[in-house]
């Protein structure tokens, strides 16, 4: 009665739904997934070589199709540039230099460098990527942990929530796991709550909201608020 909606496919494993969320009401309207209900990208490929199709066979992809050598870090450097910049920890207090924010991402643990080692003599991980200033914070595992994100840019997939305050599921990356969450829309955008905070949440990644198979919307994540308060 609402108009079309976008849900899960069958097999979570190829779905898709987390990209696709970005697809508005009139583009669903003028949109048909004929393969959403079939069980497994097995029965797919087993109905190609039955037709004699070539692509049966066909390696999934895994890797960005615009970097086929997977140098991510090399080609970033060539479009944005390498300038080096400070690592920092929570408290400000420079410990490291880098090559370029760009080759760092939230959760990172490897190939920091670190001149100063942690006071408690544990790893550190990046924090906090702030390329404005080409700054790489980095802390204690449990830093990691997020306990809200907000957003100012969103859309909803086909209908608008009927309430501003409503429980939903919250995935912030493509193959991780939905978290129940509780959201909120205001003046400012949509803000989430998780039952269990986030784990490794960078701004600029795109949350999406589910109602079991059924997405809700998404937004782009610019703000953060940490699980685990700096030491006084």
């Amino acid at each position: 009665p609402d108009g079309r909606e976008l849900h899960r496919v069958s097999d979570e494993a190829k779905d898709q739904s987390y990209v696709l969320v970005v697809l508005t009401a009139d583009q669903l309207a003028h949109t048909y997934f004929p393969l959403g209900s079939t069980p497994s990208k097995a029965v797919v490929r087993a109905e190609a070589a039955a037709r004699g199709l070539t692509v049966a066979q066909k390696p999934d992809s895994h890797d960005i199709c615009f970097i086929p050598d997977g140098d991510t870090r090399g080609w970033l450097a060539e479009k944005v540039g390498a300038q080096t910049g400070e690592i920092v920890d929570r408290s400000g207090a420079v410990v490291g230099r880098h090559d370029g924010a760009h080759a760092y991402t939230v959760g990172q643990r490897r190939g920091l460098s670190l001149g100063i080692p942690a006071p408690d003599g544990k790893p550190r991980f990046v924090l906090e990527v702030r390329p404005v200033s080409n700054t790489v914070v980095v802390g204690p595992k449990e830093a990691l942990a997020t306990a809200r994100i907000a957003g100012e840019r969103f859309t909803w997939a086909g209908r608008t929530p009927a309430s501003s305050s409503f429980d939903c599921h919250v995935q912030i990356r493509a193959h991780a796991e939905p978290v129940p969450a509780r959201a909120e829309i205001d003046a400012d955008g949509v803000t989430v709550v998780p039952s269990v905070p986030f784990e490794g949440v960078a701004p600029g990644q795109t949350a999406v909201l589910y109602d079991g198979t059924r997405v809700i919307g998404q937004f782009t994540i610019d703000r953060t608020v940490s699980a685990v308060p700096l030491p006084a």
